[in-house]
């Protein structure tokens, strides 16, 4: 019988973890975190809310399968997208936006200088 995986509450530690490994592996331009982490309203029923800003030209999709792989093997839910400067420009003034509502209430945890 397969063992069943218990999923970890998200925390500063798992977010600065999940952060510094996209940095160091895909090299965003930013990433911002939203959602209740953000807010600080973490239950056990959180998982961890990325906005990630890749260069022009970036496959979104690829992009965000191989951002999952990366962070595999931590037991916290999470929710990446992916975007760009581009995508955001569009689409940052648009409501009811997944990019909106990030940039509104999210907090930037990685700006590349």
């Amino acid at each position: 019988m397969a063992k069943r995986r218990e999923y970890v509450t998200p925390d500063e530690t798992v977010v600065a973890t999940m952060v510094d490994r996209i940095v160091e592996a895909f090299d965003p331009e930013r990433i911002v975190l939203f959602g209740s982490v953000a807010r600080g309203e973490v239950t056990k029923y959180s998982d961890v809310d990325l906005l990630v800003v890749m260069p022009d030209g970036t496959d979104r999709h690829e992009a965000a399968v191989e951002m999952h792989r990366c962070l595999g093997d931590m037991l916290t839910a999470k929710d990446i997208v992916v975007t760009t400067p581009d995508e955001v420009s569009r689409r940052e003034q648009l409501g009811g936006t997944v990019i909106r509502e990030a940039l509104r209430e999210g907090k930037v945890v990685h700006d590349r200088p």
